[in-house]
């Protein structure tokens, strides 16, 4: 079967990589003049296997109020817009702070995510697949306040190996941390959790696909209608060319909902904007070596071979994905609080990027309405963390297969 893929970020690389893998023809198309330059850019890097509660929970409506009073310094900002489409999506996300309804999604997200471990590894042992800074290097969560710690140990999960620290073991974990070790009330250690580079992924997903000669990729092409027939899509439109599909799988970010729209399907999907630093390593024993969350200041450290990735912050303020500097300023002034010395973090590599999230938290990956038009978005931050799996449960069940994880909770609602 001829499938096109719109979108070629992570989700878009990696659902490529899989209808490839699984017998497919491809036809890659994304609008940039090459893969991977928006969100899937300069990410957090962590691959967060175990730690995927999403953002909407029980209480985060009040500390929303406060932390908007921090202006700049805010783990979250909201900017209102003269959008519906805003509105609504802050309503049902407001609907979806509650524990119940948190814990739910909490289990549909991390069941993907171990599938999406699971597939990455084989991809690595089966394919070959690396050059991407990959390296199996656990997770730190750390807590700066008593009732924080006591919430997040009350989420641990014995199974996974997760164990609660004080702040003397997270140090043990992390002696990075030292500096920081009076101020901590402890952390949760995830062993099992990983690290790597999402762009360079993405670039080695792209230099395997192109020894086929299943792939076609389009880049610099931007979608300007998809030709329908009754419940099928026939053929995506590229300026004057016409591409014929079989099938059709948006992977396109926060730009499907404007694609999607003039078919009636409304996404319920909207960018959250973050921010990141990329800094370049002074000392190397001022760096950590294991992924650090710090849970108060909603800020996530990767080391990426010689670079220190610095990721934070959510901002509900549209479509622009423009740089903030008082944000940067703040990101900045986190970082050199928290790991001083580790670089020069006023010369560090600037990026903001957009999010494409649905208010729940959980992904949409599945058929729509339409025959043969499938998606594969709104994975927000964890896009990385669940791009592998989520391919490989779409390719599966375009091919007719069953998936091999349930994907119950991660579609569309009817």
């Amino acid at each position: 079967m001829r499938v096109a893929v719109i979108g070629a970020g992570v989700i878009g690389l990696a659902t490529a990589y899989s209808l490839v893998r699984q017998g497919h023809c491809v036809e890659l198309i994304e609008g940039r003049d090459d893969v991977a330059l928006e969100t899937s850019f300069a990410n957090g890097g962590q691959l967060s296997y175990r730690y995927v509660s999403p953002l909407a929970d029980a209480g985060v409506p009040l500390q929303a109020i406060g932390w908007m009073l921090r202006g700049a310094d805010a783990p979250l900002r909201f900017r209102p817009q003269a959008s519906l489409h805003q509105w609504r999506w802050c309503l049902q996300f407001l609907l979806a702070c509650r524990r119940s309804v948190n814990r739910r999604n909490a289990a549909h997200l991390l069941r993907l995510a171990l599938h999406s471990q699971q597939i990455l590894r084989s991809w690595r042992e089966q394919d070959q697949l690396d050059g991407f800074a990959w390296r199996a290097n656990g997770k730190l969560v750390i807590y700066r306040d008593q009732h924080s710690l006591h919430k997040g140990a009350a989420a641990i999960d014995d199974e996974s190996g997760q164990r609660l620290l004080d702040a003397a073991q997270c140090v043990d974990v992390e002696p990075a941390l030292t500096p920081l070790a009076a101020s901590l009330h402890g952390g949760i250690y995830s062993p099992g959790d990983e690290v790597a580079d999402c762009h360079l992924f993405c670039t080695e997903l792209l230099r395997r696909l192109r020894a086929s000669p299943a792939f076609h990729l389009h880049t610099g092409q931007s979608v300007s209608a998809l030709r329908t027939e009754g419940k099928r899509v026939r053929a995506v439109v590229l300026g004057h060319d016409e591409v014929a599909i079989d099938h059709l799988v948006v992977a396109a970010g926060t730009g499907s909902v404007g694609l999607l729209r003039p078919l009636g399907i409304d996404l319920p999907i909207y960018p959250l904007k973050g921010y990141s630093l990329t800094v370049a390593l002074a000392d190397q024993n001022r760096v950590p070596q294991t992924n650090v969350t710090d849970y108060d200041n909603k800020v996530v450290y990767a080391r990426l071979d010689d670079q220190l990735r610095v990721a934070a912050m959510v901002d509900i303020a549209g479509w622009d994905a423009g740089l903030d500097q008082q944000r940067i300023a703040t990101l900045q002034r986190l970082a050199g609080a928290t790991f001083p010395g580790a670089g020069d973090y006023q010369r560090a590599r600037q990026w903001a990027g957009l999010r494409p999230a649905t208010p729940q938290g959980t992904p949409l990956i599945g058929r729509t309405r339409f025959d043969n038009l499938w998606l594969n978005v709104g994975h927000g931050s964890l896009g990385f963390t669940l791009a592998c799996g989520s391919a490989d449960l779409l390719a599966s069940v375009i091919g007719g297969s069953p998936p091999a994880v349930s994907l119950d909770g991660l579609s569309l609602p009817a």
